[in-house]
């Protein structure tokens, strides 16, 4: 097997992990956290693929600006998840 494809195959393994983990985490930071991995390695794909203009546009506007506001927003927010969810199952019928 080629390095490159070695590369792609190792990459693209986390990438699909760190993608349902942002899907099932229950912690909204980690969530975040998950999809910024979920991003460099979208960017460490684009580089094997010789673009890498659109993989430092993915690092710096994904990356760089919309995961920092997201993860701005949920600290600034301090939602409390376990009263949220105290009378979930009362309320279900």
């Amino acid at each position: 097997m080629e390095f490159k494809t070695f590369i792609f195959y190792f990459l693209a393994v986390i990438m699909v992990f760190a993608a349902l983990r942002v899907i099932t985490s229950r912690n909204p930071v980690q969530a975040a956290l998950f999809l910024v991995l979920t991003f460099f390695n979208a960017a460490g794909i684009w580089l094997l693929l010789n673009a890498e203009f659109l993989a430092m546009t993915l690092v710096l506007v994904y990356v760089g600006a919309v995961m920092v506001l997201f993860l701005f927003v949920v600290m600034m927010l301090d939602i409390n998840l376990d009263r949220i969810r105290q009378g979930f199952w009362s309320y279900l019928p």
